[in-house]
């Protein structure tokens, strides 16, 4: 609402504000021991002066992104095939797959991915191979194309599995594992991520991290490589705010979570303020984009040519994932034109399981 009413969509709102301002909408309280207001300050005036500079060139090239499309458990060998070789074309060249059923089926499904992405034949048409050593790349343990592959396992594994089955997983080179264990356990991260690091492979983790204090305690144990904020897991954007400060001053990436319908929305924005107010760098981060429902929204995000974001531009934009009136009128249950005309059958059967 405060974005609509200066007509600027969020990220703009908030990366117009001075330092000052910005700290003062951010929450340190039960932080104070990993960064305080004092140092904020310090961190968000160093950047001050380079902020139009960078949103000119996030206005021009986009923000990176990644993709999950091809990397969904039960798909078939071909379909993964097709999708893996979509998304290049799409310009994408950082892809994640879940992990964590079966050993011997992920090693599969990774190297069918690999071989894909690291083949320079897929590349877009007056694509040339990035270098994998370049400062966007390095440590990432990306392909001879320059293409990445992340994978996540939605906290399948106790601690000792998860160093197990990663290890298994090395030949297909990971730059991390997402959620390898229980959301809440800072030290099984941190044991995790001291195991796998002789094997190249770093953790990432977030998406169910509840508040700032579990972020706190993952940068301070050293239990990540990677910090994965979601727009709807934490206490708004205050909150958020204080996870990018923290995650700024101990220099780890800042990747959000954006897996679920209209979490790609919001997401954009806060990636947009870290890098042009906070962190003022994306060469390493990539934003999660997954192809689904964005048609319902009435601002819909978009990714460009090159595989990544476009900038959102409109003024009344503001923070929003409202949905058309049409979507929710055919959609909402139980008298949506889709529950009353197209699937009576499903509806009926709905209500007989609820009773």
């Amino acid at each position: 609402m405060y974005a609509r009413s200066r007509k600027k969509p969020l990220w703009k709102l908030v990366v117009d504000m001075t330092p000052e301002e910005l700290v003062n909408s951010a929450a340190f309280r039960y932080i104070s021991d990993a960064i305080t207001k004092e140092e904020a300050l310090v961190m968000l005036k160093a950047k001050e002066s380079t902020k139009a500079e960078r949103e000119a060139k996030v206005r021009e090239v986009g923000y990176p992104a990644y993709v999950t499309s091809a990397g969904w458990l039960g798909y078939s060998d071909e379909k993964i095939a097709r999708l893996t070789k979509e998304a290049i074309q799409a310009g994408f060249n950082h892809f994640k797959m879940k992990v964590g059923a079966d050993l011997d089926n992920d090693l599969r499904r990774g190297k069918i991915i690999r071989s894909i992405i690291d083949d320079p034949q897929y590349l877009p048409a007056g694509h040339k191979p990035r270098d994998p050593n370049g400062p966007d790349l390095v440590g990432k343990n990306a392909g001879p194309t320059g293409s990445v592959l992340m994978i996540d396992a939605n906290q399948v594994w106790d601690v000792p599995q998860a160093i197990e089955f990663v290890k298994g997983l090395e030949e297909i080179k990971p730059w991390f594992i997402e959620e390898p264990t229980a959301p809440d356990d800072i030290l099984g991260h941190a044991a995790i991520r001291r195991a796998l690091k002789p094997y190249g492979i770093g953790v990432a983790t977030g998406e169910h991290a509840h508040n700032r204090i579990v972020f706190k305690q993952l940068l301070q144990a050293e239990a990540i490589d990677v910090c994965q904020i979601d727009s709807c897991r934490l206490a708004g954007v205050s909150e958020v705010l204080s996870v990018l400060l923290m995650a700024a001053k101990f220099g780890i990436t800042v990747c959000p979570h954006a897996g679920g319908v209209g979490l790609c929305e919001y997401v954009i924005h806060l990636s947009l303020i870290d890098y042009i107010a906070v962190s003022g760098s994306m060469e390493r981060n990539v934003l999660e984009f997954v192809d689904h429902l964005h048609e319902h929204f009435i601002h819909p995000c978009s990714i460009n040519k090159n595989g990544r974001y476009n900038v959102p531009n409109h003024p009344d934009e503001g923070y929003s994932i409202e949905m058309h009136r049409s979507s929710i009128e055919q959609y909402e249950w139980p008298h949506g034109t889709y529950w009353v005309n197209e699937h009576p059958r499903l509806k009926a059967q709905a209500q007989v399981q609820s009773h």
